[in-house]
């Protein structure tokens, strides 16, 4: 039987969330071209991958973060998938906007949270983890202690992991782009090389010598 991390990346491969693509690189807004894009939106659209991809994220906050009181999303790609988690752990919810609203009551965060309680991250995708960092510092300047993060896929780029660890905030995913690029080759999607060049672009994203290897 495959363990998590495999099962969920062949999930996240057999709907195309995601697309590895070394001879014809997407081109992020950046600029910077890449083998690979994620789109975990897609989840949300198969019955079988969502429930597997939600019960996944519940077991992450039950085995890692045992104490948690409420489950907040990122703005927008987290929001649903801290829904369904909320729902299966009969927890509270609420999600984080990408800036304060500029009526009403100004709210960047929406749904109740209260000074002390303990409060875990749903994010979909972790790259160089600028976002989900802004999210976690917008949650402790409320008041909230900030368990961590459970997150559905991760490339586990050096940049992503420095962020986390200077902003001293623990991250656990459902897959990650090493066990993906093993599960592709086995299938054939990708070839043993493809493997390795994909792997030199998310060591170095701005170094394009991965692109002619």
């Amino acid at each position: 039987m495959d363990s998590l991390d495999r099962s969920i990346a062949k999930a996240l491969l057999s709907i195309q969330a995601v697309f590895l693509r070394p001879e014809q690189p997407f081109i992020w807004a950046s600029g910077i071209k890449s083998p690979i894009y994620c789109d975990n939106r897609l989840t949300l659209s198969d019955v079988k991958v969502r429930r597997e991809v939600e019960e996944g994220l519940a077991s992450v906050v039950k085995s890692h973060y045992p104490d948690c009181e409420v489950l907040m999303g990122t703005s927008t790609a987290g929001i649903a998938h801290a829904a369904i988690t909320a729902e299966i752990l009969g927890l509270p919810m609420g999600y984080v906007r990408s800036g304060a609203k500029d009526h009403g009551r100004a709210n960047q965060i929406e749904g109740r949270l209260e000074k002390g309680q303990k409060v875990v991250v749903i994010e979909d995708l972790i790259s160089t983890g600028g976002s989900v960092i802004e999210v976690v510092n917008v949650l402790r300047d409320a008041g909230a202690e900030v368990l961590g993060i459970a997150s559905i896929f991760t490339y586990g780029m050096k940049k992503g992991l420095d962020r986390l660890n200077e902003a001293n905030v623990k991250n656990v995913s459902l897959s990650n782009l090493d066990v993906l690029l093993e599960v592709a080759a086995e299938t054939g999607y990708i070839s043993a090389g493809d493997k390795e060049r994909i792997r030199k672009f998310r060591d170095n994203p701005s170094d394009e010598s991965w692109i002619s290897a």
